[in-house]
């Protein structure tokens, strides 16, 4: 096997028109767990199963994980994955540091993964001061350090902090404290669920808002994410970049598979398929990834700063593109939060096209 040196975590995720299985894709990204590459701090992989999420977690390399294999060797189908190759760098190798991180926020289940460096969100710096530790709190230092609240953000989208942190880490790690203060943010902002585009906007003003705060530091800010928040629905960002002294590039990329479908040759292994021997005309596959898995597709970069919504297998570029997914009844729901009934508001607010308004849709 070759080493590509991709000395960062490695993300990968899947969206899907129709129920698809993960294991041509999967096969190649688990080499990347201590065989292809030096990611050889354990795995992760949520899919969806309706509104559950089935979870496989595993402190081993893929590359060696009978569960990895497990799953290589299982077709299971599903519309939204998310998956996660860890390469240790905050938090020691324990299972409750492996990506991807779930939540139930507003009645969904919510899953999360992370590849980069953002120092807002190391917990040897914001547990540093223990200015946020109650009175009664011990005085913080190197053993005592759980006191202290992970870091705020929401001010880009009208939320101030008040002090409560709903989610919290359980894990040592810079990415599950800031899926929670995403979430926490999110949460207060909204009282009834978002149309898409609204939501849309929301998490991008809070990406903003992290690479900003994060610039206070040291460092060089590497924030790439892939975010599923229920069956159909799965956001991917990019804020890429190399760690210092590393000529490693760490940002995201996807493709579309299609009709007409053709081969694919995956760059981790010798192994190809014909996916027009085994696909329907109703198929269409998002696939993300950290770098291209084949070596015989045209991948397209996520641009720096670029949320991206997956839904049907499609990329969604833009808030008001977004629309297209609640067109198709895609939308968030849940049994214990109501509905924004103002979709058409929304619609006029983001100035969709006409035809928006013209047809069977509305």
């Amino acid at each position: 096997a070759t080493t590509t040196q991709l000395q960062m975590c490695q993300l990968m995720g899947m969206n899907c028109a129709a129920l698809t299985d993960f294991t041509f894709s999967f096969r190649g990204f688990a080499r990347r767990g201590g065989d292809t590459d030096v990611h050889s701090h354990g795995w992760g992989l949520c899919f969806y199963d309706g509104k559950g999420i089935r979870a496989f977690h595993d402190s081993e390399p893929a590359a060696d994980s009978l569960l990895a294999e497990f799953l290589q060797t299982h077709p299971v189908k599903t519309f939204n994955m998310v998956s996660h190759i860890r390469y240790a760098t905050r938090g020691a190798v324990r299972l409750e540091n492996v990506h991807p991180f779930q939540r139930e926020m507003w009645g969904i289940s919510w899953c999360f993964a992370h590849n980069g460096d953002v120092s807002y969100f190391d917990r040897n710096i914001f547990a540093a001061n223990d200015a946020d530790c109650p009175a009664s709190a011990p005085k913080v230092n190197e053993s005592n350090r759980s006191c202290v609240k992970i870091p705020w953000i929401g001010r880009s989208i009208g939320v101030e902090d008040t002090g409560e942190r709903y989610y919290n880490p359980i894990g040592k790690t810079d990415s599950e404290a800031m899926f929670c203060a995403l979430l926490n943010a999110l949460r207060a902002r909204f009282d009834t669920l978002p149309s898409l585009p609204v939501l849309h906007g929301a998490i991008a003003s809070l990406c903003n808002e992290v690479v900003a705060l994060d610039s206070q530091y040291d460092g060089t800010t590497i924030f790439n994410f892939l975010l599923g928040c229920g069956p159909h629905l799965q956001f991917a960002y990019s804020w890429p970049g190399s760690r210092e002294g590393s000529k490693v590039w760490n940002g995201l990329h996807y493709l579309v598979r299609e009709p007409p479908f053709g081969s694919a040759h995956l760059s981790d292994c010798d192994y190809s398929i014909n996916f027009a021997t085994v696909t329907k005309d109703d198929d269409r596959v998002a696939v993300i990834a950290t770098s291209p898995l084949t070596d015989d597709e045209d991948w397209v970069e996520v641009k720096k700063g670029q949320l991206i919504l997956f839904d049907d297998g499609l990329p969604h570029l833009a808030p008001d593109d977004c629309f297209e997914a609640e067109l198709r009844e895609h939308g968030l729901v849940s049994d214990v939060m109501p509905r924004n009934s103002q979709l058409e508001v929304d619609m006029r607010r983001y100035q969709l096209r006409k035809e928006f308004f013209q047809g069977e849709a509305i």
